[in-house]
This record gives C-alpha cells, sequence and structure tokens, in this order.
C-alpha cells in the first residue's frame, strides 16, 4: 500500500474521535498529506445502514457472535470500497475503530463469550494478512470518566447511540482491561495513550507519536 492505515482506539467517550480529526488537519496543514476520515461501523453507505442496527436499541437484541458478524460484514465492505483504494492512491487513512474493537467489545467485553480463534478466523478471511493498520493508537480512560461524556455526547445527536453505553459498568470495565491486553501482544504497532487529558495536550502526543513511528 501507498499510504499509511492508522486505527483510533478505545472505551466509549475516550477522545478518540476528536484526536483523529485534529491530526487530519495536522497532517495535510504541515505535510500536505492526503487524509480520509472514516470510522467503523459507518464508514460507507451501507455501513451506515448496519451502524444503525448495531449502536442503537436494546443492548440484549442480538448476541455477541451476531455482533461479530455484522461488524466484520461492514469491515469488509469499508476495506474494499474505501479504505484500500484510498491506499492504494496513496492517501492516508485514519480511521475511528477497526478490528480492534471487535475483539475488544465481542472477547473481552462480553468476558470471551466469542471464541477468539473465531475472530482471528474474521479476521484472516476479511483483512488478510500485511493489509491491516500500519500504527494503532489506543486511548485508555477510566469507564466511569468515558461513559459520562459518551452519554452527554449522544444526547446532542440526532439518533441516540447508547446502545453500548446502556451495559453494565463491568462490560466496560472487561473492555478497558481487554484494550491493555490487546497492546502488549504487539508493541511494535500499538500505542497507549492516557486520555484523561485536556484536547490540547493529548494531540500534542499523538503527534509525538506519529512524527515517531512513521517518521515523519
Amino acid at each position: 500500500m501507498k499510504g499509511k492505515f492508522i486505527t483510533f482506539e478505545g472505551g466509549e467517550g475516550s477522545g478518540k474521535s476528536t484526536q483523529l480529526r485534529l491530526l487530519a488537519e495536522y497532517l495535510e496543514n504541515n505535510y500536505q498529506i492526503p487524509c480520509v476520515q472514516t470510522k467503523e461501523p459507518g464508514g460507507t453507505d451501507v455501513g451506515i445502514e448496519i451502524r444503525r442496527l448495531l449502536v442503537e436499541g436494546d443492548k440484549d437484541k442480538m448476541d455477541a457472535i451476531a455482533e461479530a458478524l455484522m461488524y466484520y460484514a461492514d469491515r469488509r465492505i469499508h476495506l474494499t470500497k474505501k479504505i484500500w483504494p484510498a491506499l492504494e492512491g496513496g492517501k492516508w487513512v485514519l480511521s475511528d475503530r477497526f478490528a480492534d474493537s471487535t475483539m475488544a467489545y465481542q472477547y473481552y467485553g462480553y468476558n470471551k463469550r466469542v471464541d477468539k480463534k473465531i475472530l482471528d478466523g474474521f479476521y484472516d478471511l476479511v483483512v488478510g494478512e500485511g493489509r491491516g493498520p500500519d500504527l494503532t493508537l489506543i486511548f485508555d480512560i477510566d469507564p466511569e470518566i468515558g461513559l459520562a461524556r459518551s452519554r452527554a455526547k449522544a444526547g446532542q445527536m440526532e439518533f441516540a447511540e447508547l446502545r453500548h453505553e446502556s451495559r453494565e459498568l463491568e462490560f466496560h470495565t472487561n473492555l478497558r482491561k481487554g484494550y491493555i491486553e490487546i497492546a502488549k501482544e504487539n508493541p511494535n504497532r500499538y500505542i497507549v495513550l492516557d486520555a484523561n487529558k485536556t484536547i490540547e495536550e493529548l494531540h500534542e502526543e499523538v503527534v509525538k507519536v506519529i512524527k515517531e513511528r512513521l517518521e515523519l
């Protein structure tokens, strides 16, 4: 791939979406790097429809396996229609969530209800070796703080995307631990950042990591 693929991960209300936007602006203004800002689920027209099914409504309307299948269906469309074409064209793709979210939510958050081998198999089928992210930033925050932020933000949206926020605190605590475990598996790709900082302070850290890891 000619471009770079950077993913932004973390629990609810960790501030990753804001940091993604700020990084895209920084790269375009300072290095003239064309950036595609996207997200999962919902990065394509079909993905928008899938997103509403996944983030709205009752938290128990589907189980973890059904969720994982839907997320990977969205992901395959996202990759083939948007991410890979942009990378081949030399653009940098910045995605708000990717496959690590599926592992964190459907495996760790649900207390390992979906076998890790199954999720790894989905990844191999949909993404494949060497076609995933170049760098993943994980924004770590206390779940109670993050949930309060996320619920406040949802109140300003046209559709209340509160399906995951409505889960018990234990789910989000497991989720946070899961992200840390994921990061330990491949320290060359993952960077964990303390998200309990001001927007400006966190942005400075993101820029520093990007410069060091991607040699800007």
